[in-house]
């Protein structure tokens, strides 16, 4: 059975009035005539979109939607009413949030994330901002320095709530971040720490020894190419970061590994190669 609003593999059965009919082996799907290409062949096969029209027919696109079933995305409302609003999902097919799966409400033109999820009733695509009801708080499956994929999903007062992996909720806080961030970003993260109560901290670094060794090295490829560099232990972290693009604790235990080494003269703002290197 296709797998509604989802991309299946279906084959291409014949042609009809409407385009081509397509089939997983149980449904008769149909391409429209606009999508139909010279080259498709009958019983090639190709991946589409597939989802429910007004009528109730099954219908694929092979155009790129922004999100499936089960996918949390940040899409642009379209229009919006008092019973629901639409949202666009880049193809022929717009997705609609009841009133009550709005957690504030929608206005045309607004960017809100949500979870694309497929209504049991009536097979038809839904989504949802009220994420928390779809998320899991508890990571159980990470360990501390795990890199995982994130999607930034709103401001609190301790810093910004992210999706990682589609599936659980993390923390990145303010006082961490040396990058600017927005709501709907999708970035490369890092597991930092796993709470008692299964709550996740993230960052935007990766943790431990390998990110000072990769700060080590830009910091002394610089240094060789300038000789002196004006930071030091007492430099603002915004300093530290403009340069550098790290944070000023990162900075410190890397130039701290450089004296070690008698790389650098250290002083409290400004660092120098020793000239013998």
């Amino acid at each position: 059975m296709a797998e509604i609003g989802r991309y299946n593999i279906l084959r291409i059965a014949g042609k009809n009035s409407d385009g081509l009919s397509l089939s997983d082996g149980e449904s008769e799907i149909v391409l429209p005539s606009v999508e139909v290409s010279p080259q498709m062949k009958i019983n090639d096969t190709i991946t589409a979109f597939v989802f429910l029209d007004k009528a109730g027919q099954l219908v694929a696109t092979t155009r790129k939607a922004y999100a499936e079933v089960g996918d949390f995305a940040l899409l642009t409302v379209i229009d919006a009413g008092e019973d629901g609003a639409f949202l666009d999902l880049g193809i022929s097919k717009d997705v609609y949030v009841p009133v009550k799966e709005q957690r504030t409400p929608m206005r045309r033109g607004q960017k809100h994330i949500v979870y694309l999820y497929l209504d049991r009733k009536n097979q038809r695509m839904l989504a949802s901002s009220r994420l928390h009801k779809y998320v899991d708080v508890e990571g159980s499956d990470f360990e501390a320095g795990d890199e995982v994929r994130l999607l930034i999903w709103e401001e609190t007062d301790l810093g910004y709530n992210a999706i990682i992996n589609n599936r659980y909720i993390g923390l990145l806080y303010h006082n961490e971040l040396f990058a600017d961030v927005t709501v709907g970003d999708k970035r490369k993260g890092w597991i930092k720490n796993i709470r008692v109560d299964g709550s996740i901290d993230l960052s935007l670094r990766p943790q431990g020894f390998g990110h000072v060794l990769d700060s080590k090295e830009m910091i002394l490829r610089a240094l060789k190419e300038e000789g002196t560099i004006n930071l030091g232990d007492k430099s603002a972290p915004e300093e530290i970061h403009a340069r550098f693009q790290i944070s000023k604790n990162a900075f410190k235990k890397a130039i701290g590994g450089l004296y070690k080494e008698r790389l650098i003269a250290l002083g409290d703002y400004q660092i120098k190669l020793l000239a013998d290197q």
